[in-house]
């Protein structure tokens, strides 16, 4: 019998391991199937709107019934099953529904697992990245193995592979704890959702991932268009989750020392800086220098942002934080980056998507730094969270 956070484990590592198939490679299959830029970004947008409701309804229903854990596993074997449908088509209308209806199911998977997890850890929250980092490494795992594969086989076999991994992890599934009983999210002051430090790290947190918007959606695209193979675009991908593993495992020294706003206000200075660093690249040096800057764009900002979002929420209501945080992120945020970024990728090719990455970072960095560094009123109300 698995303990709850080697269970918890073994599920980062699945999701993210069938993520570093879908994130590398599905936009490029897309587009070596025959689809435009904008039906690309189209894809990717419809998919993060739907992950923005059907993740926030899944979790209200997990809230307020108690139900996380079944709807979790109902969840899992659902968007496996839909997932299977892409091995049958390639036209577009048809993948958008598959999209729509496989995105229903698996937009609440990632926010109930961060729950889990904050369940599990307790009282030792700050390592909570040295847990997490079971799916960076099997993001490594398999970005680099698929690479090789595509070189010398197709790029069609993501599909498949994406389809291999989910259905193990929604048999792995089966093993996760119950977790802590929740209070019925009606008896939640709702008000807590609508603090200002909540809002304006919502906000922040939005603009973070509009900026990555390009980054996920097109930063393959772009390796190949400069004429990199497959094994390079994977090597990329593997050296930023290499990065972001490291930083994972230092996550206690990392929070003992700074402060959750601390570590989010200085990812955006990174992320500013990453983005500029890949549009103004065109040495593989300079490229791989960038990728390893996803350490603080993604591995100390989500770190962060998982565990500020677990101190604001409220104790009735931590899955409908954590899937509020997801929602507005990974969810809204990455659907005005990709929609954005596919319609400027037609107009002007994938390079200058990353200046509009910078942009986003940076206007998220002053806004976020601008309320917690500025006003002693403000510093007073952050203080009590």
């Amino acid at each position: 019998m698995l303990t709850d956070k080697t269970a918890i484990r073994v599920q980062y590592f699945f999701y993210f391991g069938a993520m570093g198939v879908f994130l590398p490679y599905f936009n490029l299959y897309c587009l070596n199937i025959g689809l435009t830029g904008f039906q690309i970004g189209s894809l990717s947008a419809v998919r993060s709107m739907v992950l923005i409701v059907c993740a926030l309804l899944w979790s209200l229903l997990a809230d307020h019934r108690g139900t996380r854990r079944p709807i979790y596993i109902l969840c899992s074997f659902f968007s496996a099953g839909l997932w299977a449908l892409f091995l049958f088509t390639t036209d577009f209308y048809p993948m958008l529904v598959i999209t729509i209806a496989y995105g229903i199911f698996y937009a609440p998977l990632i926010s109930f697992l961060e729950a889990f997890a904050m369940d599990a850890l307790s009282n030792t929250k700050n390592r909570y990245g040295q847990t997490r980092a079971w799916g960076s490494v099997a993001f490594i795992l398999v970005v680099m193995s698929l690479g090789k594969i595509i070189e010398r086989h197709a790029i069609g076999t993501v599909i498949g592979v994406v389809l291999v991994l989910s259905i193990i992890q929604a048999l792995a599934s089966l093993t996760m704890p119950t977790g802590n009983v929740r209070q019925k999210a009606q008896g939640t002051d709702g008000k807590q959702f609508f603090s200002a430090p909540m809002v304006v790290f919502l906000i922040c947190a939005f603009l973070m991932l509009v900026s990555h918007g390009a980054y996920y959606g097109f930063f393959s695209i772009h390796l190949a268009q400069m004429g990199y193979g497959g094994g390079f675009i994977g090597i990329c991908w593997a050296l930023a989750s290499l990065a972001e593993i490291v930083l994972m495992m230092g996550s206690n020294r990392l929070f003992s020392r700074f402060s959750f706003q601390q570590v989010l206000a200085m990812s955006f200075v990174v992320a500013v800086l990453r983005w500029a660093m890949v549009y103004a690249a065109h040495s593989a040096t300079m490229i791989l220098v960038s990728q390893l800057l996803h350490a603080i764009t993604y591995g100390a900002f989500h770190m962060a942002g998982i565990l500020y979002m677990d101190r604001l929420a409220p104790p009735a209501a931590k899955t409908l934080g954590q899937a509020l945080n997801n929602a507005v992120t990974y969810g809204l945020g990455l659907t005005v980056g990709f929609f954005a970024s596919g319609a400027l990728f037609e107009a002007v090719g994938s390079r200058p998507l990353f200046l509009f990455s910078a942009a986003s970072a940076l206007a998220g960095g002053i806004v976020f730094s601008g309320f917690h560094y500025l006003g002693s009123s403000q510093k007073t109300e952050i203080d009590r969270f």
